[in-house]
């Protein structure tokens, strides 16, 4: 994989100023040495922000090889236990901290329950009792999860039942709950994000495709892939949460917002993935139906309020981050589009296995 500048874009803007209009602002970024904070990062760094990282780095830290110098400093923590210190000086926080999906959270639901819920919920008491007002917290789309059939927007009267959706939800409503103690919380509800990124992932529906077709020359189609999801770029995902950063309070105190590109239906992503890469390597890609598994997300999610009301449109297409993820990976080794650190609940099982063999060693050798 290559960290080379992605490609050119089709030149359409998103909405985000050019500028932010304060720089001189510190920001600490719980989490941010993640698949999303690895690309928000540099884009708070080149906007003259002073980035404050916190990350336990249970994935590494080679995604800030480009950025480590420019930090304002690097906080080694899990976010259930934020020293004191981390909040010295913060202006705002950017929450992306916590596990990132359904089969993470079901591996071990108590530490689910504690990073995405409770230290959620945690971290704004702290930022009430230091005055620090803006606090943007990554939700998810998931949380529509169950809904009836239909195109659902944030006020949506949402039942989540699994247990990543469930913490996701209290960590919203606690949140939410702060506003009258003077936080000013904006929550965003990502959608399956896609795309490149130096902390990358290859168990997100696209990039899987991507990682599938290069390796296995087959796509498979769960259910025959009738199935919808909201999904947004990486990019916009960073972006947005900028946007919501930069937004007057009263625009977005409280507020709740869907961030998604579009919805799209599994098979046609599969088409998109099959059809690019046949066009760049020449090689045919097959498309296999298998059959459902027992659990399935199937749903769909409006966007416009984060466009009427921040002026903010998801402009990274799934295409063009195709496009993107060929020419940085379409040439890698098999070993690096199967390394266990791109696979989230793969890693947190090698990890947790390896743990009790380890321990009885104080070095390697």
């Amino acid at each position: 994989m290559t960290n080379e500048p992605p490609t050119p874009s089709t030149g359409r803007g998103n909405g985000l100023a050019t500028e932010a209009p304060d720089p001189d602002q510190t920001i600490l970024v719980a989490g941010g040495a993640g698949y999303i904070g690895s690309v928000l990062l540099p884009r708070l760094l080149d906007r003259g922000y002073r980035v404050r990282l916190l990350d336990r780095f249970y994935f590494g830290d080679q995604s800030l090889a480009d950025v480590r110098d420019r930090l304002e400093s690097v906080v080694v923590a899990d976010v259930r236990e934020i020293p004191a210190a981390a909040l010295d000086g913060v202006d705002g926080v950017i929450n992306l901290s916590g596990l990132s999906n359904d089969p993470t959270a079901e591996f071990d639901p108590a530490a689910n329950w504690q990073m995405n819920a409770i230290a959620t919920e945690n971290l704004g008491r702290l930022c009430v009792e230091r005055g620090i007002e803006r606090y943007v917290f990554a939700s998810s789309c998931s949380l529509y999860d169950g809904m009836p059939p239909g195109m659902h927007d944030e006020t949506a009267p949402i039942q989540p039942r699994a247990a990543y959706a469930t913490s996701k939800r209290y960590g919203e409503e606690k949140l939410l709950e702060l506003v009258d103690e003077g936080l000013c919380p904006v929550i965003l509800r990502n959608g399956t994000v896609y795309g490149y990124s130096p902390r990358m992932r290859f168990d997100l529906v696209v990039n899987t495709f991507v990682k599938d077709a290069l390796l296995g020359g087959k796509l498979m189609l769960h259910g025959g892939g009738w199935m919808w999801r909201p999904l947004v770029d990486v990019r916009d995902v960073s972006d947005a949460m900028i946007a919501a950063y930069e937004a007057p309070a009263e625009k977005v105190r409280g507020e709740i917002f869907n961030v998604l590109h579009s919805n799209y239906q599994i098979r046609e992503l599969a088409m998109i993935v099959a059809g690019s890469v046949q066009l760049v390597t020449g090689r045919a890609i097959g498309l296999e139906e298998t059959p459902a598994p027992k659990l399935t997300r199937d749903y769909e999610c409006s966007n416009s309020k984060l466009s009427m009301e921040l002026g903010f449109i998801p402009r990274h297409s799934v295409l063009e981050a195709v496009t993107d993820l060929l020419d940085r990976v379409g040439h890698a080794n098999p070993a690096e589009l199967t390394d266990p650190r791109c696979y989230n609940i793969r890693w947190l099982e090698l990890m947790n296995e390896l743990k009790p063999s380890l321990e009885r060693f104080a070095t390697v050798l």
